[in-house]
């Protein structure tokens, strides 16, 4: 009954005006004061931070951190996919006539996750995909899972749910409501998407290869869709965008084209770099 009367405000609270108040807030010089409350609320690793905490002007700065050199190592094997960042697992499987595991029970359409585009969904078809759950203790930065070329871009507006444990079972169709960017990459393990799930206190997600698209401006009200003619190339590794405050990653990949090298049952942590799955031999 209490989670409930939580969803029913939930849906009721304007999340994404919400939302920008606390990007804005966490981009003042007042916000470093929050950084210690931060770290000791959701026990921080800092030790793995490029700088000492003192050096961050902001709350932002400090979530969006960069890591020290050397401590997450990019799995060098040019067959292996990695994890794109740090988090936990939240789901893992195969793409069942045009649906995807949100939680026990709760199913979501590929089609929907990618704003109706039914041509890009049937290239999914039958393929796997992964969900990866950042926490607020997480580092934040998103890294390319696959070598390989962004072909498209795609911006998706939305609402801002939370994507904890409590949304994720109880907000059906999660993903595909709320705001969304999503990469096409082409690779050797074919065509990979990698969907960044905004949230509740997101202030924004914003991907290095289009500086200038940002979620969750007041005035953009319809979907982006930007196909490039000269592709970027990203090395795997390499970084591809960030979150302003956490939220979550799906990863698409096509049918047969990759096979699980680690038991990615949910809940079982991931970090950036490691192995998560090889390229299927054809």
């Amino acid at each position: 009954m209490k989670e409930q009367l939580l969803i029913t405000v939930l849906k009721a609270l304007p999340k994404k005006t919400i939302s920008r108040w606390m990007g804005s807030f966490s981009r003042t010089s007042f916000s470093r004061r929050f950084i210690p409350f931060y770290i000791k609320r959701f026990n921080v690793d800092i030790s793995e931070a490029e700088h000492p905490v003192t050096a961050y002007p902001t709350l932002l700065d400090f979530f969006v951190r960069d890591l020290k050199e050397g401590v997450r190592p990019i799995d060098s094997d040019p067959e292996v996919i990695t994890s794109p960042v740090d988090g936990a697992v939240s789901q893992k499987g195969c793409i069942a006539e045009g649906t995807m595991l949100q939680a026990k029970g709760v199913t979501y359409s590929l089609e929907a996750l990618l704003a109706e585009d039914s041509l890009l969904a049937a290239q999914f078809a039958g393929g796997d995909f992964l969900t990866l759950y950042l926490s607020p203790r997480d580092y934040h930065r998103i890294h390319a899972p696959v070598s390989g070329k962004v072909t498209a871009l795609t911006y998706v507006p939305g609402t801002l749910f939370p994507v904890n444990e409590l949304g994720v079972q109880r907000v059906h169709g999660l993903f595909a409501r709320n705001e969304r960017l999503i990469t096409l990459m082409d690779s050797p393990c074919g065509k990979v998407a990698v969907i960044k799930v905004g949230a509740t206190n997101v202030g924004s997600i914003r991907v290095n290869y289009e500086p200038e698209v940002c979620t969750n401006h007041p005035k953009q009200k319809k979907i982006v869709r930007r196909e490039y003619s000269t592709p970027a190339w990203l090395d795997k590794g390499e970084e591809m965008g960030r979150f302003e405050f956490g939220s979550t990653v799906i990863l698409l990949f096509q049918k047969n084209r990759v096979k699980w090298i680690k038991d990615l049952k949910a809940g079982v942590p991931v970090r950036m770099g490691e192995a998560l799955a090889r390229k299927a031999q054809s």
